[in-house]
């Protein structure tokens, strides 16, 4: 048996970053962070069930916690006037209360628009959990979503696999189906992954999506600006070229006489 390993956690460095950022100087402040940390991510988790939420980053200096929310649906967690935003900022702090930390860190949530859902793992596994939870065939579920998946043009590949007792069935089993490429070996391919949970009457099925998103290579942007850059040089190389060159004449003919 090989070992299987998070694709996520395979490419941080190259062209994943963490989750949590910052840095600690001594084992008990180390202790301290981490365990905010997971605090803080339970609280979100229960707290923004239902909202399309993708991801939680968070970031810290020595005065201030910094909670990024990445939303597809950021008005639900925003709320009218903000009044979501505010009273999420509440819970944290009553949070951090209780907690009974050393210092008490300034508190700074920002909420991020993901504009495509379907290049997230994430939010294309609670589209499968919430179609299963609708009491909706699972074949049927996992064939529209992927389709759905594969009508994005950044999308080259999907893999959903479900496992569990299917349709109500007393013996559990494994459901997979998959479109394109999704090349795990290749480190610098652009993989999502996510599981996600589906609470069922008869049990709960767990579920995992793999996402191919293309390649990524140093930069992408660096890469965009010097292929747009390359014909200007190229255009130019020809111009040098044919300023250089003289334009060969020919000669007049003689008239036979």
């Amino acid at each position: 048996m090989t070992h299987v390993a998070h694709p996520f956690v395979q490419r941080i460095g190259i062209n994943r970053d963490w989750r949590s950022r910052w840095f600690a100087t001594d084992k008990k402040r180390f202790c301290e962070y981490l365990r905010v940390d997971a605090a803080v991510r339970r609280l979100l988790a229960k707290r923004l069930k239902g909202m399309s939420v993708d991801v939680v980053e968070i970031e810290r200096d020595e005065k201030a916690i910094r909670i990024i929310v990445k939303s597809a649906r950021p008005g639900l967690v925003i709320g009218r006037s903000g009044e979501g935003a505010v009273k999420l900022k509440k819970d944290v702090d009553q949070l951090l209360r209780t907690l009974k930390l050393s210092e008490k860190p300034e508190i700074k949530i920002d909420i991020e628009e993901i504009r495509s859902p379907e290049l997230s793992a994430q939010l294309v596994g609670q589209m499968v959990a919430e179609g299963l939870e609708k009491r909706m065939q699972f074949r049927r579920v996992l064939k529209q979503t992927i389709e759905k998946v594969m009508a994005n043009r950044d999308v080259q590949g999907v893999r959903i696999m479900m496992s569990g007792r299917l349709g109500g069935a007393d013996m559990s089993r494994v459901e997979e189906l998959k479109k394109g490429r999704i090349p795990l070996q290749t480190l610098r391919a652009d993989i999502d992954f996510a599981r996600v949970r589906a609470n069922l009457p008869y049990g709960v099925i767990g579920i995992k999506v793999w996402i191919y998103r293309g390649e990524v290579f140093v930069d992408r942007r660096a890469g965009a600006a010097g292929a747009s850059a390359a014909p200007r040089q190229r255009e130019g190389a020809e111009e040098n070229t044919s300023a250089r060159t003289p334009r060969r004449t020919a000669a007049p003919r003689g008239r036979n006489s």
